[in-house]
């Protein structure tokens, strides 16, 4: 399961990322699926401090790279 992921992630870096869930269930998770080319679920886009999409994956995530992705993405912008 994703979850239990992403929540270990979004309390290990909750000074440092803000973590956003949408559902694909509702308007803007269809929204932002359609614009990010969201074809599985769950996916996860990585957004930098300007707010470029910098990753995206599929599936199971990895939570040592999304870690290092997304620490990388905070010392760069400062935080």
């Amino acid at each position: 399961m994703a979850k239990p992921v992403v929540d270990r992630l979004e309390r290990e870096l909750a000074e440092q990322v803000l973590v956003l869930r949408l559902s694909v269930y509702g308007d803007a998770g269809r929204g932002a699926a359609a614009r990010y080319g969201v074809r599985a679920v769950p996916t996860f886009v990585v957004f930098d401090a300007e707010g470029t999409a910098v990753a995206q994956s599929s599936g199971l995530p990895d939570g040592a790279r999304l870690r290092e992705l997304l620490g990388t993405l905070a010392e760069a912008a400062g935080g």
